[in-house]
């Protein structure tokens, strides 16, 4: 990858990446440091990435860096299942975002990587194991899992309206 084809992943997938970051960990000045952290391994790596595999390395770095920060900030949660008990509410919003916000936060670290991967990013199955290093089978597993305890979570939709 030349330096103008970095740069130009740099603009071009700068907000989505630090979106993906913002949402894991809540803190804007963390989530700044992360993303420029990625940068830095992306710029280390430029002769050897591909312009055309440049938005999944970035995410990929970004992912791994993120696993990093939380490693080191021990807020690893299990990465097995989300505990049952704690996706249950009884109280009525009419904040839908809010509500799937609070839903995401109570899934374990992966779930809530590999569907805001899916459904918030646009990644296939197999992009989102390279970036996570699961296989395609073990993705659509958490993802499952995630969606299901989302609904769980969330509940009849008379409860959010």
């Amino acid at each position: 990858m030349t330096v103008a084809e970095y740069n130009q992943c740099v603009d071009s997938y700068s907000d989505s990446l630090y979106r993906f970051i913002l949402k894991h960990i809540k803190d804007e000045d963390v989530a700044k440091d992360i993303v420029q952290d990625t940068y830095e391994k992306v710029w280390r790596k430029v002769n050897d990435i591909e312009s055309t595999n440049a938005k999944s390395y970035m995410f990929t770095a970004a992912h791994h860096t993120l696993v990093d920060y939380t490693r080191k900030a021990k807020k690893q949660g299990d990465f097995t299942e989300a505990v049952e008990n704690s996706l249950k509410h009884e109280k009525h919003y009419s904040d839908i975002k809010g509500v799937l916000n609070m839903a995401l936060d109570k899934l374990p670290d992966i779930q809530k990587s590999v569907v805001l991967l899916r459904d918030y990013e646009g990644y296939d199955y197999t992009e989102i194991g390279k970036i996570t290093n699961l296989t395609e089978s073990q993705v659509k597993v958490y993802i499952f899992r995630a969606r299901a305890a989302l609904k769980n979570y969330i509940g009849k939709l008379d409860t959010v309206i």
